[in-house]
C-alpha cells in the first residue's frame, strides 16, 4: 500500500466510524438514514477492496482507476461512475453569481 492509498484507507476508516456513529444517533423515520446506510455500504466494500488488495480497480473491467479519482471518490466502482460524476457534478457555463 503507498502513502496515498494509506491515507485513503485512513479516511475510510474515520468516515466508516463517524456514520456509524450518527446511524446509533438517528432516529428510524429521519430521512437522512437511508442515504447514510447507502454510504456506509460504499464505504464497507471500499474497505474490504483494500483488505482483498483490489481496492482502485474498476469492477467491470478489472483495469486500474484513475489516481485522482480515487482521491475525491474512493468508494467509486467502475469507470462508468466516472461519467455520472462528471453529469452530476458539472458546472454550468452561465452562472447566475457572474450576472
Amino acid at each position: 500500500m503507498n502513502a496515498t492509498q494509506e491515507k485513503l484507507f485512513s479516511e475510510l476508516r474515520q468516515t466508516q466510524l463517524e456514520i456509524m456513529e450518527a446511524l446509533q444517533s438517528k432516529q428510524e423515520d429521519e430521512w437522512i438514514t437511508p442515504i447514510l446506510q447507502d454510504e456506509l455500504a460504499d464505504i464497507n466494500l471500499a474497505i474490504e477492496k483494500f483488505v482483498n488488495g483490489n481496492f482502485g480497480h474498476c469492477e467491470t473491467t478489472g483495469k486500474p482507476l484513475p489516481d485522482d479519482l480515487l482521491c475525491m471518490l474512493p468508494t467509486v466502482k467502475t469507470a462508468k461512475d466516472t461519467e455520472l460524476v462528471n453529469h452530476y457534478y458539472r458546472k454550468p457555463i452561465h452562472s447566475f453569481f457572474y450576472m
